[in-house]
């Protein structure tokens, strides 16, 4: 059984690690409402360009000219997946329920899957799985801008464009709460034209041609849809952090309480052991 030195040490040592994790559950906690802020004020624009795209997209379609080259749909013979993951740890399961869902998506694929990725938790993921990875982009860090994923943009539109992958799939982690963030896998290339009822079939004016808005419109969109997952991926990211960090702190506390318990009942039995000696002593000097 360990001594009242070794439990006062071990307690000291426990209540270090607590202050540590309480102080990045602090610092997380503000980084997190930050990162939510730029979320929920982004993701209103995000969906509505998306559901504008799908929806001019679908009208040049019935007009019978060539589809846009992000429209065209392909034989699929390869599959691209752009993962967004943090660079860090300490974010409790974020990283792990991310990495399986990606891994169960690319073993339900019947074709080959090419992988970028932004963050080293998924890059070492792939690394670890043997994936065939294109290109990796890490320190995006925590208040990214538009421009900073405008090279994971471009390769995406890229490889797309020249062939190299038939479909590309964003996956990241979505911020649905403080306490709930979901992984998702979501189709990106190529854009799907919406599904128009007979009266959304209402005939658009294009300046200068339809062709030329669309061309102009849906590398944006792209850009856009990467950014925001990316903005995603941050608010989940500080979010589990703080809850994980609040739960270590939670945990080291209860530990200190329980070793402390342990450690008065040493120093109890010490004292009673001692008290036994020295009546037993004065009970052997009057005898």
């Amino acid at each position: 059984m360990a001594s009242v030195r070794d439990l006062r040490r071990r307690i000291r040592s426990v209540q270090n690690t607590g202050k540590v994790t309480n102080a990045m559950s602090l610092i997380a906690a503000s980084k997190m409402r930050r990162a939510q802020m730029a979320v929920t004020q982004g993701r209103p624009y995000a969906e509505k360009i998306q559901e504008i795209i799908s929806h001019l997209a679908a009208q040049p379609s019935e007009e019978g000219g060539e589809p846009h080259a992000l429209l065209r749909e392909r034989p699929v013979q390869r599959i691209g997946v752009l993962a967004i993951s943090p660079d860090r740890g300490l974010c409790g399961g974020l990283v792990s329920n991310l990495n399986r869902r990606v891994g169960q998506f690319v073993l339900e694929q019947a074709a080959p899957c090419r992988v970028i990725v932004v963050g080293r938790k998924a890059r070492d993921f792939m690394v670890r799985t043997s994936q065939d990875l294109k290109a990796v982009f890490t320190d995006m860090g925590e208040r990214p801008v538009q421009a900073d994923t405008m090279a994971v943009s471009h390769l995406v539109i890229d490889a797309y464009t020249e062939g190299e992958v038939d479909e590309v799939y964003l996956a990241y982690t979505k911020y649905v709460s403080t306490l709930s963030q979901v992984p998702v896998v979501e189709k990106l290339l190529p854009v799907t034209p919406a599904a128009l009822t007979a009266p959304e079939r209402v005939g658009y004016i294009y300046e200068p041609n339809p062709i030329t808005v669309l061309e102009n419109l849906l590398p944006r969109f792209v850009e856009m849809e990467v950014y925001h997952a990316l903005l995603e991926s941050i608010a989940s990211e500080q979010s589990a952090r703080m809850v994980a960090m609040r739960a270590a702190t939670d945990n080291a506390n209860g530990l200190v309480d329980d070793l402390t318990l342990v450690m008065n009942k040493l120093r109890q039995d010490s004292i009673t052991n001692e008290l036994l000696d020295l009546v037993g002593g004065m009970i052997a000097l009057e005898g």
